[in-house]
This record gives C-alpha cells, sequence and structure tokens, in this order.
C-alpha cells in the first residue's frame, strides 16, 4: 500500500466515519454544548480546499470535523504536529483514524510540503491550524504562510474557521473538557481565493485578518446569547 493510499482508501473513509459520527462527535457533543455558525457557505464548496482555523485546544480538530456535513468532511486530512502525534505508534494510530492525519512539523509544512501538494492533486481537502501550535492564552497568534502557499500553488480555496470557547472549554494543559458542558462555537467563512498577482504574504495576511474577523463575529454571537 503506498503512502498516500490511505488517505483516499474509501475502505478507511467508511472506517474514519464510524469512528467520528459513531464515536468522536457523541462524545465531544455531550461534553459541550456546540453551535455552529455559517453552514450556509459550505454549500457551493466542493473538494479539495483548504481548512484554515485559530487553534486553542485539542477540541478543535473534532468540532471541525463534526461540524462539516459528511460530503465535505468524508477524506478531510487533517495536519497534525509530527514530534507529537507521530512520535510513538498509538497516538499515531489514533489521528490517523479520527483525522485522516498527516504529519507537519511546527514550522509550517517544511518538509511535509511534498505530501500535501500530492494530497490535494488526489481530490483530499486538508485541514491546517497556521499558528503551528495551540495557543497558550486562547488569543489567536500570527499564521505562518504555508497554508496560503499550498492554496496558491495548487488553485484551491480556502475555507477560513474560528473556534470560540474551546479554549475555556478545555484550556491548554488540561487533558478533558471542565464539567457542565461549556457553549463553544464554530463559524464558518465564505470560501477565499487568492486574487491574480496576490503574493503568498498577502493572501496569508487576507486569510488571517478573515478569521480573526470570524472570532470577533463568534465571540459577539455569545455575548449576545448570554
Amino acid at each position: 500500500m503506498s503512502t498516500r493510499s490511505r488517505y483516499t482508501s474509501p475502505l478507511h473513509a467508511s472506517a474514519r466515519f464510524v469512528a467520528q459520527r459513531g464515536l468522536l462527535k457523541p462524545l465531544v457533543w455531550r461534553l459541550v454544548t456546540v453551535h455552529v455558525l455559517g453552514q450556509e457557505h459550505l454549500e457551493e464548496l466542493s473538494r479539495p480546499f483548504v481548512v484554515v482555523s485559530n487553534h486553542a485546544s485539542h477540541l478543535d480538530a473534532p468540532l471541525i470535523f463534526g461540524s462539516l456535513p459528511r460530503r465535505l468532511s468524508r477524506y478531510v486530512a487533517a495536519g497534525a504536529a509530527a514530534d507529537y502525534f507521530f512520535d510513538v505508534w498509538w497516538r499515531k494510530s489514533l489521528t490517523s483514524l479520527f483525522f485522516n492525519a498527516f504529519p507537519v512539523d511546527r514550522t509550517g509544512l517544511r518538509g511535509r510540503h511534498g505530501l500535501a501538494t500530492s494530497l490535494l492533486d488526489d481530490g483530499i481537502p486538508l485541514l491546517l491550524f497556521p499558528e503551528g501550535t495551540r495557543s497558550r492564552t486562547g488569543e489567536m497568534g500570527a499564521f505562518k504562510p504555508g497554508a496560503a502557499a499550498l492554496c496558491i500553488s495548487r488553485d484551491v480555496p480556502c475555507l477560513p474557521v474560528a473556534i470560540v470557547g474551546a479554549a475555556e472549554a478545555m484550556p491548554y494543559g488540561q487533558n478533558w473538557p471542565s464539567r457542565g458542558r461549556p457553549p463553544v462555537y464554530v463559524a464558518f467563512g465564505e470560501p477565499m481565493r487568492a486574487e491574480d498577482g496576490e503574493t503568498v504574504a498577502q493572501f496569508s495576511e487576507r486569510i488571517t485578518k478573515e478569521v480573526s474577523g470570524l472570532v470577533d463575529y463568534a465571540t459577539t454571537y455569545r455575548a449576545n446569547e448570554a
């Protein structure tokens, strides 16, 4: 079996569906109260694409996978830190099963760019957290340009996503969500494409501003619900 075949295999996708929708999503949705915003932006989206999100909690990837409709989430491959999720066999196996994970280093996609582009060429959407690591404070950090570079090089759209509340529900260093089903918000933005002549740095900055704006939108939505 080739390195890439597990990402594209219908059999693996079926096993992932059972793991994600039969095990992971019911567990997460029972532990936190999930609000999904902007689902209308997904109606015309087709793969491949690159999902880009802020990152402050281990809840983030399960929330995004569980909030995407199955037609979009079925083959999504999540970038996972090579030095943590791929350092021991059991973590590698679990992240591969639940998230179709592929390894990235914490500085971006250096050394893994070939696999990421090959996956997009195979029609596999990617989920990337361009901050490179989880925020310790819950505040969004600077985005590295790897995701923007992939979108430009493969001419695929970026789907911006903001997660709000996950840092409070399961802060950095905490291994289980807090009691009381704390509220979390997943906000999808409109798919974005690089404009003619737009550089990687410019597109990355625009993606960063869009995700930051979605964070503000979801934060305001949460405040109005309180």
